[in-house]
C-alpha cells in the first residue's frame, strides 16, 4: 500500500464519517470517537509499514508529489497530532457539549480526519497550487472546528475573526503566487529556484511577489505583523481544537514555508540576501510580540498563545540560518526538530487545562492554585511542561531553543540572537508565574479533580516524552539528519 492511498482513505473515512453522523444521529458519540481514532491508529501503523518509493504513487499524482525525509516526517508528524486531538475531544466531550447546539460534538470527530489529510498532502507537495490546494482545504475545516461551540459567545466571535482574516491572507497568498509565477514563469519549487538563480530574472516583481507569499504563509503560521488574531481565536475556540492550531496547523503552515524558502535561498539567488534579512527580522519582531504581552497575561489558554505566537519566531530565526558547522542539521530539520520537540510539551498543556475544564474549573492562573495539593500528579506534568516551554535544561524545549541559538551564533547574527534572548528569558517570567501558582498555598482549582485512567497514561507519556527528548535527542536528530534528501524519486 503507497502512502497516497493512506492519505485518501483518511479523507474518505472523514466524509463517509460526516454522512453517517447527518443520516444516523442517533449514532453514539464513542462510537464516532472509536470509529476515527481506530482509523488513524491504523493509518500511522499502515505508514511505519507502507512502501514509500515514489513509484509506487499513481501515474497522475506524481509530477505533483514528492517524498523526502522532511515530507515523511511531517506526514508521520500530523497523524500523531491528529490521533492526540481526537483523544483530547474524547476526553472533553462532557464540557464541550455544553456549548453546542445540539448537544454532540460529531464533526470535531470526523473533521479532524479531513484536516489530517491536507496536511499530509502539503508535505509532499511540489508546486504552488497543490500547497494552496491543501492549505484551503486545512483552513476551512478549522474555521468550522474554531466557531463549533455555538453557544459561548467567544467562539463566535473567534469564528468571525477567523474566518475574516483567513480570507484575507488567501487573497494575499494568492496574490503572492501570481506575481512568482509571472516573474519566474514556473509554480514549481524546483522551477522557481532555478528561475531565481538566473541573471535573466527581474528581481522586483520577485521580491513583490516573495513579499506577498510570504505574508500569507505569515499568518497560518502566526508570524508577527499578523499574529492578531491568535489570541483571541485560541482563547474562543475549544481546547482540542486550540491544540491542533497550535501545533498541527502550525507544522503545516511551516513545511510549506520551509520548501519556500528553500527555493528562495537557493544557490545563486538574486534575491537571497532580501529574503534572509526579512525572515530574521520577522523572526526576532515575533519572538519580543509573543513573549512581551504574554508577561502581562492572566488566562492561560491566551499565555499559551502567546507563547506559540513566540515559538513560531524561533522557527523563523532557525529558517533564515543555514547549514551549521556544529549540527547535523539544516535549517529544515532543525524546524522539524523544534516542531517535534514542542508537540508534547504543548498538548500537554492543554490537557492539563482541559481536565481542569471538564471538572468545573477556569482558564486562569489563579484557578491553577493549589492544584499540586489536589493532584500532585497533574502539578508534576504540567510543571514539566511549562519547564520545557521555557526551555529548561534537561527537557525537550531547552534542545530545540539551542539548535536556534547555534545556529544565530553560527551565523552571526547578533541581533536576532538578542531578540531570541530577551524572548527566552520572558518565558521563564511567564511559564514560572504559572508553576508558582500550582505549587500556591492558596487553593483556586476544583476540589474533586477526578482523572480517567487514560487522561493519567497519557499525562505521563508525553511528560516522558519531554524528559527523553531532552536528555537523549540523538535518535530525533540522526532521523532528520537527511531533512532535504530525497527518499525516492519518479521522473
Amino acid at each position: 500500500m503507497s502512502v497516497f492511498s493512506i492519505e485518501v482513505g483518511l479523507a474518505i473515512l472523514g466524509l463517509l464519517l460526516l454522512v453517517l453522523e447527518a443520516f444516523v444521529p442517533t449514532i453514539a458519540r464513542r462510537t464516532l470517537a472509536g470509529i476515527s481514532m481506530g482509523g488513524v491508529l491504523l493509518a500511522l501503523l499502515l505508514f511505519i509499514f507502507a512502501n514509500k518509493d515514489a513509484a509506487m504513487l499513481p501515474e497522475f499524482v506524481r509530477p505533483f508529489h514528492q517524498f523526502d525525509t522532511l515530507a515523511l516526517f511531517y506526514k508521520g508528524f500530523a497523524l500523531v497530532i491528529t490521533l492526540i486531538v481526537l483523544w483530547l475531544t474524547s476526553e472533553c466531550a462532557p464540557y464541550l457539549t455544553k456549548y453546542t447546539v445540539d448537544g454532540r460534538v460529531s464533526e470535531m470527530f470526523s473533521l479532524p480526519l479531513i484536516v489530517c489529510a491536507g496536511m499530509m498532502w502539503m508535505a509532499s507537495a511540489k508546486d504552488m497550487v497543490t500547497v494552496f490546494v491543501a492549505l484551503e482545504l486545512v483552513t476551512v475545516s478549522f474555521y468550522v472546528l474554531v466557531a463549533y461551540a455555538r453557544k459561548s459567545a467567544l467562539a463566535l466571535e473567534a469564528g468571525v475573526k477567523y474566518l475574516i482574516l483567513g480570507a484575507l491572507s488567501t487573497g494575499v497568498l494568492v496574490y503572492g503566487i501570481a506575481w512568482i509565477y509571472g516573474a519566474t514563469g514556473s509554480l514549481t519549487f524546483d522551477g522557481i529556484a532555478k528561475a531565481l538563480a538566473s541573471p535573466a530574472t527581474a528581481k522586483m516583481p520577485v521580491l513583490l511577489g516573495a513579499a506577498f507569499l510570504l505574508a500569507g504563509l505569515g499568518f497560518k503560521v502566526a508570524a508577527a505583523p499578523f499574529q492578531m488574531w491568535v489570541p483571541d481565536v485560541y482563547q474562543g475556540a475549544p481546547i482540542p481544537v486550540t491544540t491542533f492550531l497550535s501545533v498541527g496547523s502550525k507544522a503545516a503552515g511551516f513545511v510549506v514555508l520551509t520548501r519556500v524558502v528553500n527555493s528562495f535561498l537557493g544557490d545563486g539567488s538574486i534575491i537571497a540576501p532580501e529574503i534572509q534579512g526579512l525572515l530574521l527580522v520577522g523572526g526576532s519582531l515575533t519572538v519580543l510580540l509573543g513573549s512581551l504581552p504574554a508577561m502581562f497575561q492572566q488566562s492561560v489558554k491566551r499565555l499559551l498563545a502567546y507563547s506559540s505566537i513566540s515559538h513560531a519566531g524561533y522557527l523563523l530565526l532557525a529558517l533564515a540560518c543555514r547549514d551549521s558547522a556544529r549540527m547535523d542539521l539544516n535549517s529544515g530539520g532543525v524546524v522539524a526538530f523544534y516542531l517535534a520537540t514542542y508537540l508534547p510539551m504543548t498538548v500537554l498543556g492543554f490537557l492539563v487545562l482541559a481536565i481542569l475544564r471538564v471538572n468545573g474549573g477556569g482558564e486562569d492562573i489563579r484557578d491553577f492554585r493549589g492544584l499540586a495539593k489536589k493532584s500532585p500528579l497533574l502539578a508534576l506534568v504540567m510543571t514539566v511542561a511549562l519547564a520545557s516551554l521555557a526551555g529548561l535544561p534537561l527537557t525537550a524545549g531547552f534542545m530545540g531553543k539551542l539548535f536556534v541559538f547555534l545556529g544565530l551564533v553560527d551565523h552571526s547574527y547578533w541581533g536576532a540572537l538578542a531578540c531570541a534572548v530577551i524572548g527566552a528569558a520572558a518565558g521563564f517570567y511567564y511559564y514560572f508565574k504559572t508553576i508558582l501558582a500550582i505549587y500556591s498555598s492558596e487553593v483556586g482549582c476544583p476540589e474533586n479533580l477526578s482523572l480517567s485512567v487514560f487522561s493519567k497514561a497519557g499525562a505521563v507519556l508525553l511528560a516522558v516524552a519531554i524528559v527523553v527528548l531532552g536528555v537523549f535527542p540523538r535518535p530525533l536528530q540522526a532521523l532528520l539528519d537527511s531533512a532535504s534528501a530525497p527518499v525516492a524519486s519518479a521522473e
